[in-house]
C-alpha cells in the first residue's frame, strides 16, 4: 500500500502477532482453504474510526457460535488486534477483513481434529465499484442460482464459503454487469451477490427480510435507522421479480458498497434510468453518518 507517498508492505495480524504480507502464511491443510470451513467480517473504517466495530464483533461471534467455531481470544482482545492492525498500516479510509478459520486439520471432514482455529487481520483500501458508477446508477440482471435454503446454512452466518453467492457473481460478469439479484427456492428475494436489496415504490422503502436468505447487514441496519429519521417509511417484506421491474428507485446497501443505487434490471430501466431522490438522500446521509459529518 501507499501511504503518504511511501509504498508500505503490508502488516498482517496473524496468530497473536504482526506479520509482513510476505510472512503471513497458513497451512495447506487449514479447514478454511480445504473446505471454507470459517466465518468473517467486512469492515470500514472512515476518518481514522472503525464503522460499528462492536456490531460486526458481535456478528462474528454469533456466526462462529452456529458452527461450532472457537475463537481463541476474547472479544476485548481481538478488537485490539484489529486496532493494532489498522494503526500498523496508516489506514484512515479503508477496509478491514477479519477472517477466523477452523485451522489446521487433515484431508477429512471433521473440524473436530483442527487442533485451534486461526486468525487473521487484513488492513488496506478497498475500492468495490468505480465513482462515476454511484453518480450514474449500475446494471444488475437476475441470477439463475438460487440462494441457499436456510436449512442448508443459516443466512445470517457470514461463512467462508461463498461459492454460492460466487456462482452469481460469475453469471453476472457473463452478462457484463458488476451484480446480479439471487432469490430463495421460493422465488422472493433474497440479496444481491454481496449486498441487501431495498426498492422504493410509492414513497415507500422495502427490504426482503433476513429470513427470506438475506445476510443481516450492519450497513443495512444504518441505512434503515436514517431513512426512518427522514420519516421515510420502511417494510421488510417479501419481494418478487415483479417488485424489482415496476419499482421507482432500487439501491443496494453493503459494507464495501455502502449505498448505491441500480437503474437496470433484466433489461428493463429502473425509474428515468439514474438514481433517484430517496436514493441519493440516503447515500449522502450514510456518508455524512459515516464519516462524522452529521448536523
Amino acid at each position: 500500500m501507499i501511504y503518504k507517498g511511501v509504498f508500505m508492505a503490508l502488516k498482517i495480524w496473524l496468530d497473536g502477532k504482526l506479520v509482513d504480507e510476505a510472512d503471513a502464511r497458513i497451512s495447506v491443510f487449514d479447514h478454511g482453504l480445504l473446505y471454507g470451513d470459517g466465518v468473517f467480517e467486512g469492515i470500514r473504517v472512515y476518518s481514522g474510526k472503525i464503522f460499528k466495530l462492536d456490531a460486526h464483533i458481535k456478528r462474528l461471534y454469533q456466526s462462529a457460535k452456529v458452527i461450532r467455531l472457537e475463537i481463541p481470544l476474547s472479544q476485548s482482545k481481538l478488537v485490539n488486534a484489529i486496532e493494532k492492525t489498522v494503526e500498523a498500516n496508516g489506514v484512515i479510509d479503508g477496509y478491514i477483513r477479519l477472517v477466523v478459520t477452523r485451522g489446521t486439520g487433515n484431508l477429512g471432514l471433521n473440524p473436530f481434529v483442527c487442533e485451534k482455529s486461526i486468525i487473521f487481520i487484513i488492513a488496506d483500501n478497498i475500492q468495490l465499484y468505480p465513482e462515476e458508477l454511484y453518480e450514474t446508477g449500475m446494471k444488475v440482471i437476475s441470477a439463475t442460482t438460487v440462494r441457499n435454503h436456510p436449512l442448508a446454512i443459516p443466512p445470517q452466518v457470514k461463512s467462508l464459503n461463498y461459492l454460492n453467492n460466487i456462482l452469481a457473481k460469475i453469471e453476472a460478469l457473463d452478462s457484463n454487469v458488476p451484480e446480479a439479484i439471487m432469490y430463495n427456492h421460493e422465488g422472493y428475494v433474497a440479496e444481491a451477490t454481496g449486498d441487501n436489496v431495498f426498492i422504493v415504490r410509492n414513497g415507500v422503502i422495502y427490504t426482503p427480510p433476513v429470513e427470506a436468505g438475506a445476510l443481516e447487514g450492519i450497513t443495512r441496519g444504518v441505512v434503515i435507522r436514517l431513512a426512518k429519521e427522514e420519516n421515510l417509511e420502511v417494510v421488510e417484506k417479501n419481494l418478487t421479480r415483479f417488485d424489482l421491474y415496476i419499482c421507482d428507485e432500487f439501491f443496494l446497501t453493503g459494507t464495501a458498497a455502502e449505498v448505491i443505487g441500480v437503474v437496470e434490471i433484466d433489461g428493463r430501466v429502473i425509474g428515468d434510468g439514474t438514481p433517484g431522490t430517496v436514493t441519493k438522500l440516503l447515500r449522502k446521509r450514510f456518508f455524512e453518518y459515516a464519516h462524522g459529518r452529521e448536523k
